[in-house]
């Protein structure tokens, strides 16, 4: 930019140069940066930035997600986890003289809970079974298998 274009220029003979007399044009009157957040700059903070300060949920050390791994399905769903040809077979009449065998674990399921109705004796074996769903699974006429 050409020097006669420049603001310094257009202030000459001005004492303040448009800074004003009486706050002055000082290096950093209100602190830097983010300085007075909690004090003199309070407001703007409280306004324009909320919840910037504090803590939120609680801290746990060492937190292994993998002791809480438990997910669930139900007997109602059993039967979708045997493969679709597998499946008419022990559906019709003619089933087979042998129960199909469900490994939960195997299909990412660690428990099997008793929501629905079963009528096919099946194998089943998972890490955890609720009572509900051990009793409906034996008077179907089938078996249950716990595995670690």
């Amino acid at each position: 930019m050409p020097t006669h274009l420049s603001k310094t220029r257009k202030h000459r003979g001005h004492v303040s140069a448009g800074h004003g007399r009486v706050g002055k044009h000082r290096k950093h009157p209100g602190g830097r940066g983010l300085a007075g957040g909690q004090h003199h700059h309070r407001t703007n903070m409280d306004k324009y930035h909320p919840g910037y300060f504090g803590k939120v949920g609680m801290r746990h050390f060492h937190l292994l997600r993998n002791h809480d791994w438990k997910p669930v399905i139900n007997v109602d769903k059993l039967l979708t986890l045997v493969p679709a040809d597998k499946r008419d077979k022990y559906l019709t009449k003619t089933a087979p003289d042998t129960a199909p065998v469900i490994d939960l674990l195997a299909h990412g399921y660690a428990k099997l809970l008793g929501k629905g109705r079963i009528h096919i004796p099946v194998v089943v074996r998972a890490r955890y079974v609720s009572s509900e769903a051990e009793r409906k699974i034996k008077d179907a006429g089938g078996v249950i298998q716990l595995v670690t």
